[in-house]
């Protein structure tokens, strides 16, 4: 019969060196581990529930409570991408529809999720769809200069 080892769960080695042996504290002073057990002397952290949570500063008023807080975060603030007119200028677009997807694929945002808001900065020459979540009124009335039309999406 041939001495050949097939591969499968049971015939798995760990290869030497890919498990460390653990630290074996509390056994006699030769280990380097004796005595104190690697916690030094006396203190806080030398006792067995000595390791306190991270930012306490033993009893002390810690650092975050300390510190004047200011101000106040908006969870209902809703992101918009800005996009402006004179992004739009070099679109050649089929159908001069330009919506989330063009503008997305043209790398003038860089997420789909977000919502978009057009601006009037810059102008524009060509009449175009522009399909958005919203825009400002002189952007609105830009488009609707060169004959274009603005649709906005839910």
């Amino acid at each position: 019969m041939s001495n050949i080892s097939y591969q499968g769960l049971h015939n798995l080695v760990v290869s030497f060196g890919a498990r460390k042996k653990p630290k074996r504290v509390g056994r006699g002073e030769s280990s380097g581990f004796g005595k104190t057990s690697g916690r030094g002397h006396k203190g806080q952290k030398s006792r067995k529930s000595g390791n306190v949570r991270p930012g306490f500063e033993g009893g002390q008023n810690p650092l975050n409570r300390r510190i004047p807080k200011k101000g106040f975060k908006n969870k209902y603030i809703k992101l918009f991408h800005i996009v402006n007119l004179d992004c739009l200028k070099n679109y050649a677009i089929k159908k001069n529809v330009i919506d989330l997807v063009s503008l997305f694929k043209k790398n003038s945002i860089s997420k789909q999720k977000r919502k978009i808001k057009l601006l009037s900065k810059g102008e524009i020459f060509s009449p175009l769809t522009i399909k958005v979540h919203a825009a400002s009124a002189n952007a609105i009335a830009k488009i609707k200069k060169v004959g274009g039309k603005i649709c906005f999406i839910k």
